[in-house]
């Protein structure tokens, strides 16, 4: 797994949970060393002992604590970058979810190395989706509810989120669109900073 996507977790349980969190996960997985370094590749092993061991030492059921991962990363005045990379994928919450096939392209253009879930979107109704998603890490499927219900609320659409289990190393999100706007979103601007 890509030291990107290890330190993200390393600093959603600091910045969520505090230092002394991270430290005692850090000293229970006995990895060595107390940070990720964001350009090494580390066995996806190690990933999912890090999300079981944060799980434990938080007292949070894995599949939580990941959903809260991806809100964090959307959301986090420290992961700013990269909600304004997401929302370069539409206007709209349905523009956004579109360009959610090609979201492991756009980040390998990037970071060259970084290999993300393999995303399929499927339009079914006007108002549903699913959402199809593919990663050597159990439960990625629920970063993505995460990630997708904060991006909902970035845009202002009110969305009903499942996660529908997992069969052959693909995990399937139910996306229901009940309205596209139902509150004021975030302000985007292209070529500026937000507020």
């Amino acid at each position: 797994m890509h030291g990107l996507t290890n330190r993200a977790i390393q600093c959603f349980v600091i910045d969520t949970y505090g230092v002394d969190r991270w430290t005692e996960c850090a000293r229970v997985v006995d990895i060595g060393f107390s940070d990720f370094e964001t350009l090494l590749i580390y066995d996806n092993d190690l990933t999912n002992e890090i999300l079981d061991t944060a799980s434990a030492v938080l007292h949070r059921p894995r599949f939580e604590l990941m959903e809260d991962l991806g809100t964090y990363l959307m959301s986090h005045p420290n992961t700013e970058s990269l909600r304004r990379l997401l929302r370069f994928g539409g206007d709209t919450f349905i523009e956004f979810l579109h360009s959610l096939d090609e979201l492991p392209d756009r980040a390998r253009l990037a970071v060259s190395d970084l290999v993300l879930p393999e995303l399929d979107l499927r339009h079914q109704t006007a108002t549903q989706y699913s959402l199809a998603c593919r990663s050597p890490i159990a439960g990625s499927g629920h970063v993505f509810i995460g990630i997708l219900r904060a991006m909902a609320d970035d845009y202002g659409a009110l969305v009903m989120l499942e996660h529908l289990g997992a069969s052959q190393g693909i995990e399937t999100i139910s996306i229901s669109l009940v309205a596209s706007e139902f509150a004021t979103g975030r302000r985007f601007d292209l070529g500026c900073r937000d507020d």
